[in-house]
């Protein structure tokens, strides 16, 4: 109630960020800043210098207080509540955080400059050799101190910022303080060469880090002059204009005049080299064009091949992945075991598309989270959204789909909310295919209906195939073949498999709506497309596509060898989606051939696999097949008797509450509750949360 009235309308709008410290009217310094005026002068010191950096411990605000103060002078403080010692840890800990900014508020400038200066003095000696913060700490205090141009100080903010984006472990600070770092550093800046250049790094920053309404300020700020790092401006307005706008296309050209821009030097790894290449490789994966990809393997063979390997692992996955599929995975594998236990961003992201694009990642899923979970609070923003989409779609194609479906909401409230539109249409297109998969036609239409129309005109190409996929899915669940057939070829058409993403994964849906629909010879031209590219040798996903496929399509004569081969192939059970598609294609055909024993173990398989995914239109067709082959048995979505703790959970479940919130009300984990939903969609006979309610009300008091 009190504190808006005490910031200003940029800082109550979210448009600038918070001070440190929060400025107290005079009711809230009455009421912080109680007790402080009797304290006496070391005192007060001691306080002023912990208040002013909060991670510093008591030797650090002893040695900075030295010799005015001693640790015997906080007793006055202690007595008065303001303050606890804790001796054997070594820490002072506020009452409550706004006594620290009352402290502050109330110390002059002249008091306040020299307390920094002090901290700065004290953690020069911390700072030698140190792999913890306290060259960061000191970068910070000297800048507080410094009254005007002092490019030393600057030139020590610049340290913080690289620590930021790729610096050691220990050594990284939150990512979006590096961009106040620089625009301090470019305050202090003696030349305007140097203040533009800092204000660019600070615009390329802020794309990635939450803050996209800065970046056009910022590159305003930081005008042109000669030495301005021109490569840089083309790159962070290149990230403005691909994540906020989409302009890929504009992107793109942009990123070709940064390239020309460079010094091509062998070995050279500042700022400019590694944000133009990282930006290059987010138009290559998200604009589904050759063209980017083409720039990004000219511009490769200019740097240091030991600087750009991550780089250089993504475009051979998605370039090549056929012709040299398997020395990849042997070096996706070495490079994954090279990372350090903390590495950054630039390293891990595109090792990370290589994983997806060869359908690797679920062997490094824990390295993502890691690395999701440290950039979460002040980091890199894009980073974690994109590794949440990740993760979503190695849970998709592993069939654990609720999961999935949890990642991919949660990392679609965050670009939503920090202005991350085309990540916004990734991640609606993984939500579509989830329920295209789960049956809910209605859902699946809705999505893609909405990023068709944001993509078209942006020439987004990878959105656009990915709302095809979901289509053509949806399409193949209820049984509209010629519209699958439009849907796939779309993006692959007949006798030209892509090997991009999503075509590399869509031979199966093509060759099935073919056969469907008659085009028994295009669908065989298709196959023999596909394995004469080498789609099968891309990972053991798309080897059982293909060779799905090929069953699909042979001849009666071929077809018992090929669905047993299809079905016998290594890792096969990884992608139980697919499996069961083929089981079920396979069950129909012997049944269709009067094997009707035969028939009924493969269909039966397939039932349970695909009622246990919640793949309600492929449950329903394997369990009409079976009815056909002589076997009863209950609806894909028939009511079954919930447990009491099932029962709990659903109706919790059914009043919108999250699986965290459910676990911390029944004291379980969310993992817990989770497992429990997963297990209860089948019984109910339903595929989402928000069917919940309808399905209990079905229930009788004692299912």
């Amino acid at each position: 109630m009190e504190l808006p009235g005490s910031l200003t309308d940029r800082q109550r709008s979210g448009q600038v960020a918070l001070p440190t410290f929060l400025p107290l009217n005079a009711r809230l310094e009455a009421a912080f800043a109680a007790g402080l005026a009797a304290l006496q002068e070391p005192a007060r010191v001691l306080l002023l210098l912990a208040a002013l950096d909060g991670e510093a411990d008591l030797s650090t605000v002893l040695a900075a207080a030295r010799p005015q103060a001693d640790l015997q002078d906080l007793t006055p403080a202690r007595r008065a509540g303001l303050i606890t010692v804790d001796e054997a840890s070594g820490r002072m800990v506020f009452r409550h955080p706004l006594i620290r900014a009352a402290i502050v508020q109330l110390a002059s400038a002249d008091e306040r400059r020299h307390a920094h200066e002090a901290l700065a003095e004290a953690l020069a000696a911390s700072s030698a050799g140190s792999r913890g913060t306290a060259p960061e700490r000191r970068a910070r205090h000297l800048a507080d101190a410094a009254t005007g141009p002092d490019e030393t100080v600057a030139r020590a903010l610049d340290d913080v910022a690289q620590s930021a984006w790729g610096g050691p472990s220990g050594r990284r600070i939150g990512a979006a303080g590096a961009v106040s770092a620089l625009v301090r550093a470019s305050e202090l800046s003696d030349r305007p060469g140097q203040r533009s250049r800092r204000l660019v790094e600070a615009a390329f920053l802020a794309n990635v880090t939450g803050q996209l309404d800065r970046v056009p300020q910022l590159l305003h700020d930081a005008g042109q002059t000669p030495d301005t790092a021109t490569g840089l401006v083309f790159a962070a307005t290149a990230h403005l204009l691909t994540n906020g706008e989409c302009e890929v296309d504009t992107a793109h050209h942009l990123l070709a005049k940064a390239l020309d821009d460079l010094d091509a030097i062998p070995g050279n790894e500042g700022w400019d080299a590694s944000g133009v290449l990282y930006a290059l490789l987010f138009v290559c994966v998200y604009s589904g064009r050759p063209e980017p990809w083409e720039l990004l393997r000219g511009a490769l063979s200019r740097f240091d091949p030991r600087a750009i390997s991550a780089l250089r692992l993504c475009y051979d996955a998605y370039a090549d992945p056929a012709g040299t599929a398997t020395p990849v995975r042997s070096r996706l594998a070495s490079a994954f075991e090279a990372l350090s236990s903390d590495p950054a961003p630039w390293q891990f992201i595109p090792l990370a598309y290589a994983a997806i694009e060869l359908d690797e990642l679920a062997a490094y899923r824990h390295l993502c989270q890691q690395v999701i979970d440290r950039e979460r609070d002040g980091g890199i923003v894009t980073v974690v959204i994109t590794g949440l989409l990740m993760l979503s779609v190695d849970s998709i194609a592993h069939g654990q789909w609720d999961e999935a479906e949890q990642l991919a909401t949660e990392a679609l409230d965050m670009a939503r909310a920090d202005g991350y539109h085309l990540l916004e249409g990734q991640i609606r297109c993984r939500l579509a295919l989830i329920a295209a998969s789960r049956g809910d036609g209605s859902q699946a239409r809705v999505l893609t209906d909405e990023v068709t129309r944001w993509a078209t005109p942006r020439g987004v190409g990878l959105t656009q195939a990915l709302a095809w996929q979901a289509c053509g899915v949806a399409a193949l669940g209820r049984r509209d073949y010629e519209d699958a057939y439009l849907q796939t070829t779309r993006i692959a058409p007949v006798g030209h498999p892509s090997l991009g993403i999503p075509g590399r994964w869509l031979v199966l849906d093509l060759v099935d709506a073919a056969v469907h629909i008659g085009y028994v010879d295009e669908a065989r031209a298709h196959v023999t497309a596909a394995r004469q590219a080498g789609l099968p040798e891309v990972s053991t996903r798309t080897a059982l596509l293909t060779a799905g496929a090929a069953a699909l399509a042979a001849p009666d004569t071929e077809a018992d060898q090929l669905y047993s081969m299809a079905l016998a192939l290594p890792d096969a059970d990884q992608w139980p989606f697919e499996q069961a598609r083929i089981r079920l294609a396979y069950g129909e055909w012997l049944r269709r051939t009067r094997d009707t024993t035969a028939a009924r173990l493969q269909l039966r398989e397939a039932f349970e696999s695909l009622n246990r995914l919640g793949a309600r239109p492929w449950a329903d067709r394997a369990r009409n097949e079976l009815r056909a082959a002589g076997v009863v048995t209950a609806r894909a979505d028939a009511v079954v008797a919930l447990t009491p703790q099932e029962r709990q959970i659903a109706t919790l479940a059914a009043t919108g509450l999250t699986n965290k919130q459910i676990g911390e009300r029944l004291f379980l984990s969310h993992r817990t509750v989770g497992a429990h939903l997963h297990r209860l969609f089948p019984k109910l006979g339903i595929t989402s949360r928000a069917a919940l309610a309808g399905a209990l009300e079905s229930l009788g008091p004692d299912d």
